[in-house]
């Protein structure tokens, strides 16, 4: 009987090809190997969700745009070096000024696409943007000295940043924002991931704006003009609902002059402006010292358009000789609460638990 089932299936199976052709197969993943001289845009035109682009050492000058989901662009470590072409080029990441672009579109985001092991340097804009992405995972990545932000991404997402070098760039190392170009109320992320990168020389290492629902944790942030800003403002919903843990933040003391929006900036720590319900944790934030109005360790501030932080919890941060105070509450918004800080000199006073050795 048995026998009699299978030759019934082989023949109905013949049968189907016959009238419809051979039956698809899945993709095969493949690897697309991207030689010096060589293309990394041409392969990544060339590939299918689930590939691989492996990048040898060697320095391209190029925009690489990518709108297929689940591809995977790798290079050989820092020898692998994207710069901006001598010529300029054509496609929309050219036109954005910006090394790698990862882009899709409200109704269709990108999904997907890890980028590992590559330097991306001398853009006028961005070192690697996403925008309309899912899941965008940047690792052991160098940005250096691109004109806005080394790495980031807007209305996206579940990003995750982790293991990465970001270091003078003109605005920040690593950047998430709801929008760039235009006002709106906060986005939630899902869930995005800043962990474990080195982030100095930058005007702020990590930037924060408009936003909710992330993580910011492990990081070494310093020499920059400021550690972590958390920007928000009075729009609904408001920015926040975040989680900065285990951050080590020191000698943010470069100096950045002022903008249309922001004074100078100059060491500051940890800066939270028009946001609520940041979980500030476990963080030590030490040697950062200046004389602008956002100066000092953990600092909350108003926001450009005078919306007062609440709601924010400051808990178990170790604080040391931050100038000129450890603990700066300077908008006094409802609901902010300072809880097991160790640190010298807060404002107001008794916002320190312990004096720090």
């Amino acid at each position: 009987m048995r026998t009699r089932q299978f030759r019934y299936l082989a023949v109905l199976t013949a049968a189907l090809v016959i009238e419809l052709g051979p039956l698809p197969t899945a993709h095969a993943n493949t690897q697309h190997i991207v030689h010096p001289g060589e293309s990394i845009q041409a392969a990544v035109d060339a590939a299918k969700p689930g590939d691989t682009i492996l990048v040898e050492a060697g320095t391209y000058r190029e925009n690489v745009q990518i709108t297929t989901s689940g591809l995977t662009l790798r290079g050989a470590g820092e020898t692998t070096v994207i710069q901006p072409p001598e010529q300029a080029g054509t496609n929309a990441c050219a036109m954005a000024q910006t090394g790698i672009c990862v882009t899709g579109t409200a109704e269709q985001p990108v999904t997907g696409v890890r980028i590992r092991s590559l330097k991306v340097t001398g853009f006028a804009k961005n070192g690697i943007w996403g925008k309309h992405t899912d899941q965008m995972d940047v690792r052991t990545v160098t940005a250096v000295q691109n004109g806005q932000q080394g790495i980031g991404q807007e209305k996206s997402t579940r990003g995750v940043f982790r293991s990465n070098t970001s270091k003078d760039n003109g605005q920040s190392g690593i950047f998430i924002a709801n929008t760039v170009d235009e006002e709106g109320a906060a986005i939630d992320t899902r869930g995005a991931v800043i962990r474990g990168n080195r982030l100095t020389g930058n005007r702020v290492g990590v930037g924060i704006r408009r936003v909710r629902v992330l993580t910011v944790e492990s990081n070494t942030l310093t020499g920059n003009c400021g550690g972590v800003f958390v920007v928000g403002d009075e729009g609904t919903p408001r920015a926040g609902d975040l989680s900065i843990v285990g951050n080590q933040v020191y000698e943010n003391n470069k100096y950045c002059p002022p903008n249309p929006r922001l004074d100078f900036i100059q060491g500051t720590g940890i800066l939270l402006t028009g946001v609520e319900e940041v979980r500030i944790t476990g963080n030590t934030v030490r040697d950062n010292a200046g004389t602008s109005p956002m100066s000092g360790g953990i600092v909350l501030f108003p926001s450009a358009v005078g919306a007062k932080n609440s709601g924010n919890a400051i808990k178990d941060n170790v604080m040391a000789n931050n100038q000129p105070a450890d603990i700066a509450d300077r908008d006094a918004g409802p609901g902010n609460t300072f809880e097991g800080n160790t640190c010298t000199v807060s404002e107001p006073v008794g916002h320190c638990a312990k004096e720090a050795s």
